[in-house]
């Protein structure tokens, strides 16, 4: 299929772009790496009157280590991201999650905040985001305005982001001193999208984990000193309380054997690692 009619316009800058939000609403959407948005249009699944591409944007773009965070600019693709040469040292969570991520031709195109705001479930870099409690900065004409995680991730394909806001950054907190991450993913094919998966981390003795995949959007849960029989107790009950549903990749029933079985060895992972740190 072919997308319907649409106006383009290319801008240099976030506020030629937010100036053009102002003026469409909802009648406009970004581009950057279109990865999501161009399969959208060809199922006329949406119907913008105006394109507004930012990828050429001058003030977008970038990698930035601000206190303890790190702000990643809306055009910054997830090649971008993966082969910054800070990333295992700062944010070895995204640097386990990214290479799950689509195929390197798609990360190659495909920008972190696009993945955010299209807030796909089962998509990788909003379960590390909910995981880590980061922050998704909109731009409008009035200003800019930080949203948490768990506020601006909805539901399926839905964000806080207003029509005349456009998103300018991700902010992820950088690693905690002592923290240990893990990620991992069932997916039926390599480069396909995730049937399930899930994002953990351990700080002292506090286990937290993020799965995506099975809600509406990525839901986190944290525990106490879990240990033995009571860490499959803990994954058994949140896997009920996911309430999956059925649809042509799994079965609801599928689903939460996978956040049973990938969230022990998520679990043990970070166990093993911080064994693994206390004996050195």
């Amino acid at each position: 299929m072919k997308p319907p009619p649409f106006d383009y316009i290319r801008v240099e800058t976030s506020d030629e772009a937010v100036d053009l939000l102002a003026e469409y609403g909802d009648e406009a959407k970004i581009i950057a790496g279109g990865q999501s948005l161009m399969p959208m249009l060809n199922m006329r699944l949406v119907r913008p009157q105006v394109l507004i591409d930012i990828a050429q944007t001058s003030d977008l773009r970038g990698i930035i280590k601000k206190g303890k965070a790190i702000e990643i600019g809306a055009t910054t693709t997830q090649a971008d991201l993966g082969s910054w040469s800070d990333l295992s040292s700062t944010l070895p969570l995204l640097a386990s999650a990214i290479p799950s991520i689509g195929h390197f031709q798609t990360r190659n195109r495909g920008t972190v905040c696009g993945s955010l705001c299209h807030a796909d479930p089962s998509s990788e870099l909003p379960a590390c985001l909910m995981l880590l409690d980061g922050e998704v900065e909109l731009k409008n004409k009035k200003g800019t305005r930080r949203v948490k995680a768990d506020d601006f991730l909805i539901g399926v394909l839905t964000t806080a982001k207003q029509d005349e806001e456009l998103a300018i950054k991700a902010i992820y907190p950088v690693a905690q001193d002592g923290a240990k991450y893990a990620f991992t993913e069932f997916h039926h094919r390599h480069g396909d999208f995730a049937v399930v998966g899930i994002a953990g981390m351990v700080v002292d003795n506090k286990i937290r984990i993020a799965v995506g995949g099975v809600a509406d959007r990525p839901e986190v849960r944290e525990w106490q000193s879990l240990e033995g029989s009571a860490i499959d107790d803990a994954l058994n009950d949140f896997a009920w309380e996911l309430r999956g549903s059925d649809d042509i990749h799994a079965t609801a029933q599928h689903r939460r054997e996978l956040v049973r079985h990938l969230g022990r060895q998520v679990i043990d992972n970070l166990h093993v690692q911080k064994n693994h740190e206390l004996s050195q």
